[in-house]
């Protein structure tokens, strides 16, 4: 049995005295998924090495061979020849391993001062960290394929809902401002949460450090670590980092999933506000007339997926003792799902912003249903000298004849309209205009044409910047 065990390469073989049964292999082993993190495996490795023989703790040479001999296992992952084996259960494991064989002695030395509970804690924050700046360069995109759209529709009148009822006018242009406002904050939330996913672990090796004389902080230097994780226990068991990621990826989910819903009502016939290119489309294997907005469709779909990658990880963490346990191996999949999932809808949807087409005339048309100009009158009437509460009774009272009638607000006569309240003056029919409407909400965060053009100026600054 000893003998059996020799051949094997786990690093603790030497304890047990029977081989890990293959179900089990199965069970826990992570290569699969986890070999993605080779590459920030390796450059936090060369980094450790470095300051090892900085310290003296290994030889020059010893670097040399073991920097030699990442770059060689670099080029063979890059080329699809390197071999990832069950037997070796991690990505940490079969690169040492492939490095021994590269450079022998070298290669056992590299493990030195280190655990695998913090080199993979390390490993999975400087993933994390390029996925972060790689999302606010796309959220950045997004948010500028969504300022072209607004900007093009900063006069373009449609109605403005609150409980899915026609409210107020409103642009187009500043209703996508509004997308553009949630983008922002999410790009702040990850940004935020790149502080904190930028320390570095390394250095707590198992759960309570090491003995050698280790320098952290040129590590974390060579990093581009912005500090070093200050507790040891902590810095091998935390996850918070990953859970702060998929909550702020959840929120942009959710927005990117209110802004499906709607492109998807606004692209039914019945509604007939847009259209999106064809290219983000599908038909029907049955009815040769249909259009489906599948993208949407599956962006709304995805969200709940994020979202349960979130709970997911929030559950994985709640019972666990200090300091690392089997559990955290755990943490990967939904992450990685999570960041796979936000990075392609975020790129498919700043494509698909600049595929869709608006139908002014359609938009319009919805806007003149509703009495959406009745906030008006009633703001006319508070500015003639009438309460609001006052002026919010009449203008209801002329509303619900207008609904007997079969007409709209500009549609009845002064006279009616007077019979309503006496402060009615023949120049309210500029003001019940939808024209007039937007244009006199003209102040930072109106809908006048004139505030969307000066918000969509100053985003596009910040955004150049």
């Amino acid at each position: 049995m000893t003998a059996q065990l020799s051949k094997k390469s786990e690093a603790w073989s030497a304890r047990f005295s029977e081989p890990v049964s293959d179900l089990v292999k199965r069970y826990t082993a992570s290569v699969f998924f986890d070999k993605r993190l080779a590459e920030v495996d390796m450059q936090g490795s060369l980094a450790h090495a470095e300051m090892l023989a900085h310290q003296n703790i290994i030889s020059a040479q010893d670097y040399a061979d073991i920097e030699r001999g990442l770059a060689q296992i670099k080029s063979e992952i890059a080329a699809g020849q390197f071999e990832w084996l069950l037997d070796l259960e991690d990505v940490h494991l079969n690169i040492e391993k492939r490095l021994t064989e590269l450079v022998g002695d070298a290669g056992k030395r590299l493990h030195t001062g280190r655990s695998r509970n913090d080199q993979v804690a390390t490993d999975i924050r400087l993933y994390l960290r390029g996925v972060i700046d790689d999302i606010a360069g796309l959220l950045r995109e997004l948010r500028l394929a969504l300022l072209d759209l607004a900007e093009q529709h900063a006069d373009t009148i449609m109605p403005g809902f609150t409980h899915m009822q026609v409210a107020q006018p409103i642009t187009f242009g500043h209703h996508i401002l509004a997308y553009v406002e949630m983008f922002g904050r999410d790009a702040e939330r990850m940004l935020d949460c790149r502080k904190r996913v930028n320390r570095l672990p390394l250095g707590a090796a198992a759960l309570a450090g090491t003995t050698f004389p280790i320098d952290r902080q040129r590590v974390a230097d060579t990093l581009g670590f912005d500090e070093v994780c200050r507790n040891s226990l902590d810095a091998v068991s935390d996850r918070d980092f990953a859970i702060e990621f998929c909550a702020a990826a959840a929120l942009v989910m959710t927005h990117v999933s209110r802004m499906s819903e709607e492109l998807v009502i606004w692209m039914s016939p019945r509604i007939g506000f847009i259209d999106i290119a064809d290219r983000f489309c599908t038909g029907s294997s049955i009815m040769p007339q249909k259009k489906n907005p599948d993208v949407p469709e599956l962006a709304r779909g995805k969200t709940g997926r994020v979202n349960g990658h979130l709970i997911a990880l929030l559950t994985l963490m709640k019972g666990q003792p200090l300091a690392y346990n089997k559990d955290n191996q755990e943490d990967k999949e939904p992450l990685f799902d999570t960041a796979d999932t936000l990075c392609d809808t975020l790129r498919i949807f700043a494509d698909m912003a600049r595929g869709i087409s608006v139908r002014p005339e359609a938009m319009r048309a919805a806007a003149l249903q509703g009495y959406a100009t009745a906030t008006d009158l009633a703001d006319y009437l508070v500015k003639k000298g009438l309460p609001f509460r006052d002026a919010h009774e009449a203008v209801a009272r002329a509303v619900r004849a207008c609904v007997d009638q079969g007409c709209d607000l500009s549609d009845m006569p002064l006279e009616q309209l007077r019979s309503f309240s006496d402060l009615i003056e023949a120049d309210i029919f500029g003001v019940l205009t939808l024209e007039g409407s937007v244009a006199a909400r003209d102040h930072i965060g109106g809908t006048a044409p004139k505030q969307v053009r000066l918000a969509i100026a100053e985003i596009r600054r910040q955004l150049n910047a």
